[in-house]
């Protein structure tokens, strides 16, 4: 059975009166933790979509960037979408609701804002309502300044990130505690650590980027040392 297919069944509890928002607070144990995820991906992205007030081909093209939608699985993706943008629920009421679901599963909140990330610099522009957005999002589910700068880092066309800030990490820390970070870093980003987290393998593929940012930041922090 598809993931989208697990996730119609989901929506099924729609049918008596329950919001989308209401939905996660069923989904908290394997294996509707990556259902959980999904619904949740889309329905930030969908409330971020309309940060900017705009919804561009190019974030769609996001969604199935990130989980490869089959053509058959079009109608339940698109579904989860417009539920969350036209739910009356306010983009904090969902976030607040996620945090909940993830609960003490370590990375899990690291791992949706990412998701969130990759949805907003889609079109090339990372518009300042997005920004807004997404601070408050990871403020709600705990993400630390210093771990939300460094997502932010890697993931928006800026000027060429800073590659301590990429790591999260500082100048003034010694290189072995620097080394320790990034280790740690490429053991989260490795996949079957995020599929044991709840993440669905169509997501994975995120991680791709993160590990490619976090060797090339280790690797100009190590040579400059």
């Amino acid at each position: 059975m598809s993931i989208w297919s697990r996730i119609s069944q989901a929506l099924s509890a729609l049918s008596q009166g329950e919001s989308l928002s209401s939905v996660f607070d069923h989904l908290r144990a394997p294996p509707e933790r990556s259902v959980a995820f999904t619904i949740a991906v889309i329905a930030l992205g969908a409330k971020m979509a309309k940060a900017d007030g705009l919804v561009t081909r190019d974030e769609v093209t996001a969604f199935r960037d990130v989980f490869q939608i089959a053509q058959k699985d079009e109608a339940n993706a698109a579904k989860v979408f417009n539920m969350a943008r036209q739910d009356v629920a306010g983009f904090e009421e969902y976030a607040t609701r996620i945090k909940g679901m993830f609960g003490a599963v370590h990375g899990r909140p690291d791992d949706l804002m990412e998701g969130l990330f990759h949805i907003a610099v889609a079109d090339g522009e990372y518009h300042p309502n997005e920004d807004v957005f997404l601070q408050r999002v990871a403020e709600i589910l705990g993400v630390e300044d210093h771990a939300f700068k460094a997502m932010r880092a890697r993931f928006v066309p800026d000027a060429e990130a800073d590659p301590f800030t990429v790591l999260g990490v500082t100048p003034e820390m010694p290189m072995e505690d620097i080394r320790q970070v990034w280790r740690k870093l490429v053991r989260e980003t490795h996949p079957d650590a995020m599929i044991a987290r709840g993440v669905p393998e169509e997501a994975v593929k995120i991680a791709e980027k993160r590990m490619i940012d976090i060797n090339r930041a280790w690797e100009q922090i190590n040579e400059a040392a």
